[in-house]
């Protein structure tokens, strides 16, 4: 843990917390800033962490201890820097802290994260999307907000990145953090609360495919004490407004020799979605060097959404339309609260207790009606309402040896409830598949985890980390028609270790190797364990009649109560050498070998909703997999290695991806999502003649096709993404930044080809992507 030596200013004015009185208070701002001793880590603290911020703060005091009495401005920091952190962890670990985040004014934690070395997100170019380490998607990556997992319904990309920290990611899974992490852990530390006066806003204005979205954040730091005791209070809101177009192509061929069927179809989408996001960090020191933090985290989002769909069929079935319109409104509202007590029994103990209660509500709605020669054939009318009730507690107990053990040892419990409830109308009457299944869901998960670990070192080469994980995940699920439980249990043994080279006269160099052996797994989510089906909109069930047949690229959907967690055994090996001017070289290799391997597979079943064999997808386990890759990272100013060079900040990597699922022919029978390779490069170059700083950043994907099962292969385009900004410094505390993302906008396309012994069904759908213009005032007040 690093720590910043405390510094009491001689002179100090404060804001109360209120809101009410935050404007009254402008005025009252001095311009200095002091800053204390920062919020904890949420990453373990071992013995070289320990010794490195026992050097930091000597260094400090002397800093501090210098200074003329007589200077105005007086800032002291004690942390160490994002490389010095990832130095000096024993598990692999990188740093992303506020001045890289805030670098090109992203609108999403998506966009900051596609820059990072093996991070990739799933959705189309410049829109940010599902987050991916290693190229793997669905459950593979473990993403925590603070070191706790969100509600279902949020994601990141709802979370805006000023109210952000720093982003910690983990390549490795460890006992601490948890071993749900096959790809690896990203974990978002919301802002801490520090003894340093902050008023800061920003207020940005964006425009893409001619539509603008204003948005508003305002970040408000200060004492609550003269102990200690500090809050930060970071705000934002935003307006979001977009539209699209998707053209879509399928294209039946029949085995048979009966003839081919083609459907095109077009559609125009609406979007508009209003959000609010709201995190409170309180924080205070107490007797005996206790300290205790609360943290409320609420996010409120309303949408409303319109589509129009036209579709030709070279030949037409009773089932099909001309023309579709739905409209829908949509409201999510979260409520998470936090809270963290640390006591130390003396300067080698510690205990900490972390608890948290989450309650989050989704409703929706959403109106479809289909027309067939201008006459309305068919309407249906969903109204869906689920909430989600969540709870966490944790302990955790350190000591450190003598002998520079640090051991430690840890309970975690957590727990979720969700209920469902839906309302269809197909025509004015209950939905058939309603009539069979109910419209009411009851599920819930509990896990309860015990974790210990121990790091130490030993000499100034060698440092090391052993630790053992066993989680038991327990859930249920009852509908109208069934009631399902599904209980698993998971060991997980960690090992992680760091040799640092030593120079030529036998001192500590900036080079080291990383080596771990890990075993991981990926557990099923709640919604591929509910068992009740869902029948495809596009081959609906007649009313009062028995369900029809349906095509294989049209299927139904249902869960599966008996799918067991993937386990995945992991080796990873790193070299990394760190830079005199900042910055780091790394090379990074692993190796997963996954059993019990998920996968959605889509075949035909007798099901009890229809009088015919119908096409089903469900997730199965269909067996064994493994991954491999090499992460390549450069990360440099300029004239580090050209003397002459303007002091450029160079930004770039290179990562390399390889899967194979057996019993799937080759060539492409590749992990679901993950591309061959992903590219970033990136610059920034601060202006010694002007107040400006000049970057860009190129994102490179390329195409990618897996054989998802025998019959299935889909395919998705190559993204290329480029980014740019400009930061002009009106003066110390006023900054305009005009910021461009995606300039080179490529049209995206993604589909799939079905082969069945009766057919073989294409599917393709695209459509463009839009550059995204913002211009944002940020203000230090």
């Amino acid at each position: 843990m690093f720590r910043k030596p405390k510094l009491v200013p001689a002179n100090e004015s404060r804001c109360p917390l209120a809101l009410s009185f935050a404007l009254s208070c402008l005025a009252s701002l001095p311009s200095q800033a002091q800053e204390a001793p920062a919020a904890p880590s949420t990453a373990a603290s071992g013995p070289q962490q320990q010794q490195a911020a026992k050097k930091t703060a000597p260094k400090a005091e002397a800093s501090q201890a210098t200074t003329p009495a007589q200077l105005d401005r007086v800032e002291v920091s004690g942390r160490a820097s994002d490389e010095a952190q990832r130095r000096s962890a024993t598990a692999a670990k990188i740093i992303i802290g506020r001045e890289e985040i805030e670098r090109f004014g992203d609108n999403s934690l998506g966009e900051v994260l596609k820059r990072l070395p093996g991070v990739s997100t799933g959705g189309r170019p410049g829109r940010g999307g599902e987050i991916r380490m290693r190229g793997m998607g669905g459950g593979y990556t473990q993403i925590l907000v603070n070191g706790e997992r969100m509600a279902p319904g949020f994601s990141l990309d709802q979370l805006p990145p000023d109210q952000v920290e720093r982003i910690e990611i983990l390549r490795a899974p460890s006992a601490e953090f948890g071993a749900r992490a096959v790809a690896g852990t990203i974990n978002v530390v919301l802002r801490e609360a520090l003894q340093k006066r902050l008023n800061d806003w920003r207020v940005g204005l964006s425009e893409e495919n001619g539509l603008w979205s204003p948005s508003l954040g305002w970040t408000r730091n200060d004492k609550l004490d003269e102990n200690g005791g500090a809050y930060n209070l970071s705000l934002n809101t935003q307006q979001v407004k977009r539209s699209d177009a998707l053209d879509s192509r399928a294209l039946t061929h029949n085995l048979d020799g009966s003839g081919d069927s083609l459907l095109n179809s077009h559609s125009q989408t609406e979007d508009e979605r209003r959000s609010l996001n709201l995190s409170l960090r309180l924080q205070w020191k107490l007797a005996e060097g206790d300290s205790l933090s609360v943290q409320p985290f609420v996010v409120a989002s309303r949408g409303s959404n319109s589509s129009l769909i036209t579709q030709t069929r070279s030949s037409p079935t009773p089932g099909d339309f001309d023309q579709a319109q739905s409209t829908g409104d949509s409201k999510f509202n979260m409520l998470r609260v936090n809270s963290q007590w640390q006591h130390r029994f003396d300067a080698d103990t510690r205990l900490e207790l972390r608890g948290g209660i989450g309650l989050a509500r989704n409703d929706s709605h959403t109106l479809r009606q289909e027309y067939r020669q201008s006459a309305l054939s068919r309407s249906q009318d969903d109204t869906v309402s689920s909430e989600d009730k969540s709870w966490s507690l944790n302990g955790k107990y350190s000591h450190t040896l003598e002998n520079e053990h640090s051991l430690v040892g840890g309970l975690e419990g957590e727990g979720t409830q969700r209920q469902q409830n839906r309302v269809c109308l197909q025509n004015g009457q209950s939905c058939r598949n309603l009539l069979d299944f109910g419209d009411d869901l009851d599920a819930a998960t509990q896990r309860i985890a015990l974790y210990a670990q121990d790091e130490w070192s030993v000499g100034k080469q060698w440092a090391f980390y052993a630790g053992l994980r066993g989680e038991t995940i327990a859930t249920r699920s009852t509908a109208a028609n069934y009631a399902v439980n599904n209980r698993a249990t998971v060991w997980t043994p960690l090992l992680h270790g760091v040799w640092k080279m030593l120079d030529q006269d036998g001192k500590p160099s900036r080079d080291q190797i990383r080596a771990s052996l890990t075993r991981s797994y990926r557990s099923p989510n709640l919604q591929d364990l509910i068992a009740q089906p869902t029948i495809n909109s596009q081959y609906p069930c007649p009313d009062a009649q028995p369900c029809g047949p349906n095509a294989a690229n049209y299927p139904d959907r249902s869960g599966n109560p008996n799918l067991k967690p993937e386990l995945a055994t992991g080796i990873d090996i790193a070299f990394e050498s760190y830079l005199s001017k900042g910055g780091v070289l790394s090379a990074n290799l692993f190796y997963r070998r996954i059993s019990d391997l998920m996968r959605t597979v889509t075949s035909l079943e007798t099901v009890s909703w229809a009088g015919v064999p119908r096409w089903v997808a469900r997730p199965q386990n269909i067996g064994n997999a493994s991954t491999m890759g090499l992460e390549l990272e450069a990360k440099f100013r300029l004239d580090e290695f050209l003397p002459e060079a303007w002091p450029v900040s160079v930004r770039s990597n290179l990562s390399l991806f390889r899967s194979s699922v057996d019993g799937i022919p080759g060539p492409n029978n590749r992990l679901d999502q993950q591309p061959k390779a992903t590219a970033n490069l990136g610059a920034d170059y601060k202006l010694r003649s002007l107040p400006l700083s000049l970057g860009a950043g190129l994102n490179w994907t390329p195409s990618v096709t897996v054989q998802q099962s025998l019959l299935t292969e889909v395919h998705n385009s190559r993204k290329v993404v480029l980014d740019a900004f400009a930061l002009w410094s009106v003066n110390l505390n006023t900054q305009l930044r005009l910021s461009a993302s995606n300039l080179n906008p490529l049209s995206y396309s993604n589909g799939s080809v079905i082969s069945t012994t009766d057919q073989i069904i294409t599917t393709d759908t695209g459509g463009r992507s839009f550059t995204q213009w913002q211009l944002r005032l940020e203000m230090k007040v």
